[in-house]
């Protein structure tokens, strides 16, 4: 048995190493493929010129994101404002955990489905959104919804999103440099100088790079996303006091087989439970594991069935 402090420590100093390690492999790619597209270029290794180019471009993209995403996502998924008198449980539950947070309370709204599941966007707990379905509102107990409306404002709290917009400026700079690299005309040298075996040696490199490091950022991507919804679990835990709402609301999501319509690929990745309902078998699923935003459910009630 754990109790949700040492739970909340582990999953930061997991969270931590994760990321840590991801920008150690971002900054040694971009390192790699700047020096490759300096040799490329006629110019002695080691020239980083071209990634202010990457960084300034990702940087525009999700500075957009940053700012605009709750108004977009709310938009694709065609959520409505919550309204006090109509959805008064799910504005109360919202109102007391925040306090209970001690975070503001979020702006809320609700996607008219009967599909149980619910998501939190906004760039930080001013401007933070709780968006859930009609199906949430209606097929869980309080206690169960108590447990996921706190999930979300951990995610709110330990600014998620903020830290998921800043690994995707990262990820898109790997990922635009890597694709420059593989369209370069390689039969067309700016001269016909021999590089050397340097030279070549690096040109190899930053190929191999170019060709793994989007996929292997992305990866790792989508462990710290699959992290912090540990953290987010643990953090409900901490609000709550106790783990047997956001258990019971798990198993009720993950086993409900009807499809959120309103979910697409862009915004998946917000929901506190896949919105997909496929069946594979267990070898895809394990393969396909490393790709996927959230981590297994019945790992998720697992661990918050051993804290105390």
């Amino acid at each position: 048995m754990i109790n949700v402090y040492e739970a909340e420590a582990a999953n930061k100093r997991k969270s931590a190493l994760i990321i840590a390690l991801f920008v150690v492999f971002v900054s040694l790619s971009v390192y790699v493929l700047a020096s490759a597209f300096a040799v490329y270029s006629g110019y002695e290794p080691g020239g980083l010129g071209i990634v202010g180019l990457a960084l300034i471009i990702s940087g525009f993209i999700s500075y957009g994101s940053y700012y605009f995403s709750d108004k977009i996502v709310l938009s694709i998924s065609r959520a409505r404002p919550a309204n006090r008198k109509k959805d008064f449980i799910f504005y109360t539950v919202s109102e007391n955990l925040a306090i209970a947070a001690g975070i503001p309370k979020p702006k809320l709204y609700i996607i008219e489905d009967s599909a149980p599941n619910a998501f939190a966007t906004g760039r930080d707990p001013a401007h933070a959104v709780v968006c859930a379905t009609t199906g949430l509102l209606e097929k869980l107990s309080r206690t169960e919804l108590e447990g996921v409306i706190a999930h979300e404002l951990s995610h709110i709290r330990n600014y998620d999103t903020r830290l998921q917009s800043l690994v995707a400026v990262m990820v898109g700079m790997v990922a635009l440099l890597g694709d420059w690299f593989l369209r370069m005309r390689w039969g067309a040298r700016r001269d016909d100088r021999d590089s050397g075996n340097l030279g070549a040696l690096i040109l190899v490199v930053g190929l191999l790079f170019a060709i793994a490091s989007p996929l292997i950022a992305q990866i790792i991507q989508l462990a710290i996303s699959r992290r912090r919804e540990f953290m987010a679990d643990a953090g409900s835990v901490d609000i709550t006091r106790q783990p047997s709402g956001l258990i019971g609301a798990l198993e009720k999501i993950s086993s409900d087989r009807e499809p959120l319509e309103a979910a697409n690929k862009a915004t998946a990745h917000l929901y506190i439970v896949n919105p997909f309902k496929q069946k594979t078998g267990r070898a895809v699923e394990r393969m396909s594991s490393l790709f996927n935003t959230h981590p297994p459910v019945l790992e998720r009630i697992r661990i918050l069935k051993e804290m105390v």
